[in-house]
């Protein structure tokens, strides 16, 4: 079977917020399990592909049935290395491999809480745009508009973030006088092949947006008690995924 759409984990063990919180336990398994898991269970992904520096990491993600064929280099496996290095690298050596994608779908083991049936959706919103977009990506509505936020300036004063709005009183108004804004949530983020290659980068200027309810995605501990509650409060969650 000719594998035209490759799901990519990636799970670097060197994370600074939660010390290896991509195989931190999470009802039992691992949190890069839960990502694997979902992918496993999509219909439209033909290669479960786990890009890690670790061999520990490594022998988790092969117990969970996703492919491990090599391991990312310590260089491109820092705090500040890009996606766009691990995925280059990702497509370099399954090129080696003989596999050769069409479609990467971008899977983080921090946001674990996902639906197999989202993730087809996702790839099939994809796959009937992909002639008038560069990318897709999962973007969740902000609990306040960014409109009304602030940054602090060289003198210490609150700033709007916003060019156009100059008084902080016009921040004080309603919100429904502001449009919705948006944020990355780590479900999924699909990328083409043929535009990676041709500009060097994954998402480029025309990036459709798929919109989730909100989803915890995991940085710090206080991220993972809150994900432990929400498997707690309904633990039909991992049979579902796990069975």
């Amino acid at each position: 079977m000719k594998k035209k759409i490759v799901a990519v984990i990636p799970a670097r063990s060197g994370s600074k917020g939660l010390t290896n919180k991509n195989i931190k336990l999470l009802s039992g398994h691992p949190l890069l399990a839960w990502s694997i898991a979902i992918c496993k269970k999509a219909k439209l992904i033909d290669y479960v592909l786990v890009s890690t520096d670790s061999k520990k990491y490594a022998k988790i993600a092969k117990k969970y049935k996703a492919q491990v064929p090599f391991l990312r280099p310590a260089n491109i496996s820092r705090d500040f290395s890009s996606n766009y290095e691990m995925i280059n690298h990702a497509l370099i050596e399954l090129n080696k491999l003989k596999i050769n994608p069409e479609i990467i779908v971008h899977i983080n083991p921090t946001t674990p809480l996902r639906d197999p049936k989202q993730i087809d959706k996702a790839i099939k919103c994809f796959i009937r745009n992909k002639n008038k977009v560069t990318a897709l990506r999962s973007v969740h509505e902000m609990s306040e508009t960014a409109y009304k936020a602030f940054e602090i300036s060289k003198k210490e004063l609150l700033k709007p973030i916003f060019k156009k709005i100059k008084f902080l009183d016009k921040v004080n108004e309603p919100r429904q006088k502001f449009k919705k804004t948006y944020v990355a949530n780590g479900v999924i983020d699909i990328y083409s092949v043929s535009f990676i290659k041709k500009k060097k980068m994954l998402l480029g200027s025309k990036v459709i947006p798929f919109i989730t309810s909100p989803i915890t995605e995991v940085d710090n501990i206080s991220d993972f008690k809150y994900l432990e509650y929400q498997v707690l409060k309904n633990p039909k969650i991992s049979k579902v995924i796990f069975k």
